[in-house]
């Protein structure tokens, strides 16, 4: 990036040499031999900036680098960020080395490290003179040259007007547009036809240049070396920029500012650098009238985001100052600050340019704007450098920051205040808050504080340590937390009083439920991390409290939610406590079953699968159940409490409704005693079955329908009761079950506290698969699988999944074994069921406004007979067929269900006859009728 004093250029006039080389005219013919037979290797940084970094099919046809490959330079366009830094370390590293390198041919050595391109277009008729230098026509390939020029003081070939005492440097690409075909040399934006001087220029005389070190910057050298590795602060580069320009352009001050975005996404101007910052600026023109002037002059660059070069401020009419201000500003050059993209990154000042010769004021030439450019074009790539850099710095504090928070949010806390407190004490060292404090609002007064969370900071060395201290609501000023209370908007502000800063931010937490403001958090005093100072808190403190607002609304909510399930938990304990009272039998009731002497199951005939507990009083269906459990040995082989036993099958019956006409507790000992028959007919049963496997069916079959409500899973899920909502699917089954292990569970009922365990987790799994298989849907859709397994000749139970499926197909056949009972038993239990279903359609067409299906709609009455053939024939007699095929001792089941199917179908046809005698009558009545008119 080569920066040119103007006593270094000298005008090019016509007849003019190359510069270090003889004006012979054999230096005319070396030039029209030179021809370039090979892509040039760059070896200079003057390259870099200049157009011929371009996308690839600019790259594909200027190659690089001798021998490159395509899809070498193919994959350099595609990691230009790597491509970029490479160059700026090659072009570094061989600064040192350009000394020791030979010069091309014709061609004198420089000693700057940049390459310098010319092209000029001519036409192929026009003959070559000494007047003009042609290193190349358009179709050749290009070559890079280094080239020193010298013109005279006052010559700028950028315009006519009188130049300054320096020169620009290379035009950034984004304010310049190239021609693809011609490059451009990185000194300036001169025309294609240069005037060269009549002068030669020989090495020794490039020592005098723009910035008094040669025809390098070495400000943007070194600059472009360090920008990824710069480790001072913005203002300090911003700082050195300054002091620069200034020198170069004998500014008596200069000023620079960055551009800063709001929430609302507004650019407005921070000032980084004050116009006083340089020294020359006279008490006067230091004034406030005068620093206002200055900020108006950068605003109007920033919204143009054009260079501007005031003359004579004064007059100009869009800034307004008084005329008896002495002395004033007049010479002011502002031009933006951009980055790579061409956004504003900022705007910089230069204001009064000092005559060497005379000390006046004097106007900023074209090229002191020009220069200026340049200068801020460097500094705009590496402030997005630097931005960049500490914009991921920023971002990977804050996810380290926030996985912080995270991780204290999923730990288990038993305090709101403890929990914000440690979240809080998270984010304050990434921000070097010195206070932290949470105000807690008033629940009865929105516009006041309850109670605050007070942190304070203390820094030791590289560590700080977090403490809570305990503070009244008055002790602290709550001036700001009430004003981000009552605008619900983030306020971040800074004031100074007596030499110190006093900086604050202030954050809403709001409810995400609500949107309602449900506390403020509030930082106080940035510490600054290279001096003992205050500073103000930047936008990245800003969304670091923003998050921990976030998390403090979550927490508050995991807070609410864990104080509203430890509620509910108690409110579930104190309901189950009041459940278990009632549910359990009194102890009268317990002890006389205890001492009582249980009746034989012969006298019984529980043995008998035409078992009815029709007339049988209550306590003796009690009792059949204690003899099941008896004569299967399960309360020997399981060393069951006899008491304990006698209060569970009490309490069992006095977990189902008597409101209910069918599912109720004889239809629990019905189903029990339909099982305690097929186990004890088939002694293949027993031998299939392991004697847990036993012990679990007989607990199943009772407590299958617990707590049934008359009604099907169908009208819960359909009138969104709990249960649906608790379950999902087979509700009334998950509640059965539910119920029963909490029976088993209850104090003095618990018949399972002999069993290990293993065996007491496999009885319960045993226990839930068995009364969820009572679901009618389940049975359907397992029973397909069950009737091809009975089609086999031979069966083998050692498999888990077999025996569980043997397990689904006898509950389902001992809980519809009541269309297997004596005609009688089953007319009556029919009766039962049509009661309860007819109920059921009842409810269905007042609450939800539609015709139940057919079995539960009562206008259907006179069809029973009907329907309880339909449901033999599809759901009832293929089970018992089946069950039969496998176990011949339980044909019992299949022929109470045949001959109740013949008695059911004789009923049906008895009352299609009284239909159509019905209809035969009222046909020969109203024939009557007519016969009579």
């Amino acid at each position: 990036m080569p920066c040119l004093h103007s006593e270094a250029l000298e005008s090019m006039e016509p007849g003019s040499a190359t510069p270090g080389a003889s004006p012979a005219a054999g230096t005319e013919e070396s030039f029209r031999r030179e021809k370039v037979t090979e892509p040039p290797m760059v070896r200079g940084m003057g390259w870099f900036f200049s157009p011929l970094w371009s996308p690839r099919s600019e790259t594909r046809r200027w190659r690089f680098g001798d021998g490159t490959k395509s899809e070498q330079v193919a994959w350099l366009d595609d990691h230009s960020d790597f491509t970029r830094a490479y160059f700026l370390r090659r072009a570094s590293a061989a600064s040192g080395q350009q000394a020791d390198m030979s010069p091309l041919p014709g061609f004198p050595r420089s000693s700057s490290d940049h390459l310098l391109f010319r092209a000029h277009h001519r036409r192929a008729s026009s003959p070559l003179t000494s007047s003009h230098l042609n290193i190349s026509s358009i179709t050749d390939k290009l070559s890079p040259r280094t080239i020193n020029l010298n013109a005279p003081d006052g010559m700028d070939c950028f315009s006519p007007e009188p130049l300054g005492s320096h020169t620009p440097c290379s035009p950034h690409p984004a304010r310049f547009s190239f021609s693809p075909f011609r490059p451009i040399s990185p000194v300036g934006p001169c025309s294609t036809d240069v005037p060269h001087s009549s002068q030669l220029l020989h090495p020794s005389d490039t020592k005098t240049a723009a910035c008094g070190h040669g025809e390098g910057c070495p400000w943007m050298m070194e600059l472009l070396r360090g920008s990824l590795s710069w480790m001072g602060s913005v203002a300090e580069l911003c700082q050195g920029a300054v002091q620069h320009v200034g020198e170069l352009l004998e500014a008596e001050g200069s000023s620079l500012s960055l551009v800063k975005k709001d929430c609302n996404g507004r650019s407005t101007l921070e000032e980084v650098v004050d116009p006083t910052a340089l020294g020359g600026l006279s008490e006067g023109l230091s004034s406030h009238a005068h620093m206002e002037l200055v900020k108006s002059v950068m605003g109007c660059v920033l919204a143009t985001r054009s260079p501007m070069n005031l003359r004579d401020v004064s007059e100009e009419p869009r800034f307004d100052l008084e005329d008896d201000q002495s002395p004033k500003i007049r010479a002011v050059l502002c031009v933006p600050i951009k980055n790579h993209g061409g956004e504003v990154v900022g705007v910089v000042v230069t204001i009064n340019k000092r005559s060497s010769s005379n000390g006046l004021v004097s106007v900023f030439t074209n090229m002191d704007e020009k220069v200026l450019s340049n200068h801020m074009d460097v500094l705009g790539m590496v402030l997005d450098n630097i931005q960049l850099y500490e914009s991921s710095r920023q971002e990977a504090k804050r996810s380290q920051a926030l996985i912080k928070m995270a991780q204290v949010l999923s730990k288990e806390h038993h305090s709101f205040e403890v929990l914000l407190s440690k979240m809080a004490a998270t984010i304050m060292p990434f921000t070097h808050a010195q206070y932290c404090t949470i105000f807690i609002p008033n629940k009865e007064d929105k516009s006041s504080f309850s109670r605050v969370i007070h942190l304070e900071c203390e820094e030791l060395g590289s560590t700080c340590q977090i403490y809570r201290r305990e503070h009244d609501i008055s002790d602290i000023d709550p001036s700001y937390a009430l004003q981000t209370l009552v605008t619900m908007q983030t306020l971040n502000m800074s004031e100074s009083s007596e030499g110190s800063i006093k900086s604050l931010i202030c954050c809403p937490v709001r409810n995400e439920r609500s949107e309602n403001v449900i506390a403020v958090c509030q930082l106080m005093n940035k510490w600054s991390r290279d001096s003992n100072e205050m500073e103000a808190f930047h936008r990245y403190d800003e969304r670091l409290l923003e998050d921990l607002a976030v998390y403090c609304g979550l927490a508050l909510q995991y807070v609410q939610a864990v104080q509203i399930t430890e509620e509910r938990r108690a409110s579930i304990e104190v309901t189950q406590e009041v459940l278990a009272y009632h549910i359990t039998a009194a102890e009268q009731e317990i002890k006389a079953l205890q001492e009582v002497t249980v009746p034989s199951a012969e006298s019984l005939h529980i043995l008998d699968f035409h078992f009815s507990d029709f007339g049988l009083p209550e306590d003796l269906t009690t009792q059949a159940t204690i003899r099941m459990f008896l004569d299967l040995n399960l309360v020997q082989d399981f060393k069951i409490d006899y008491k304990s036993l006698c209060q569970w099958v009490l309490t069992v019956r006095r977990g189902y409704r008597n409101n209910v006409p069918y599912h109720n507790w004889n239809h629990a000992l019905s189903t029990a005693q339909s099982m305690f028959a097929m186990l004890m007919a088939t002694d293949q049963l027993q031998g299939i079955f392991s004697r847990l496997e036993i012990f679990a069916l007989m607990i199943a079959t009772l407590n299958h329908d617990l707590d049934h409500r008359g009604v099907s899973n169908s009208y819960i899920e359909r009138s969104q009761q709990p249960l649906a909502q608790l379950y999902g699917h087979s509700s009334l089954e998950n509640h059965h079950y539910n119920l029963c292990l909490f029976i088993l569970n209850n104090t003095g009922s618990q018949i399972l506290s002999g069993l290990s365990p293993e065996d007491h987790r496999t009885a319960l799994h045993m226990i839930k698969r068995a009364i969820l298989a009572t679901d009618l849907a389940v049975y359907m859709e397992r029973r397909k699988e069950f009737f091809s397994l009975t089609k086999k000749s031979k069966v083998s139970w050692k498999s888990e999944k077999q025996r569980d499926l043997l397990r689904s197909m006898l509950m389902t056949a001992s809980d519809l074994s009541a269309i297997t009972k004596p005609w009688p038993e089953q007319k009556r239990i029919a009766s039962l069921v049509a009661m309860e279903f007819f109920a059921q359609g009842d409810k269905e067409k007042k609450e939800f406004k539609i015709k139940p299906i057919d079995i539960m709609n009562r206008e259907n009455s006179t069809r029973l007979p009907y329907m309880q053939v339909e449901y033999i024939d599809e759901i009832c007699y293929p089970l018992y067929k089946a069950v039969t095929r496998l176990f011949d001792t339980c044909s019992p089941l299949l022929n109470g269900c045949k001959k109740n199917r013949e008695n059911w179908l004789h009923l049906a046809e008895e009352a299609k006859e009284e239909t159509n005698e019905n209809i035969c009558s009222v046909t020969l009545e109203t024939h009557k009728n007519n016969e009579d008119i």
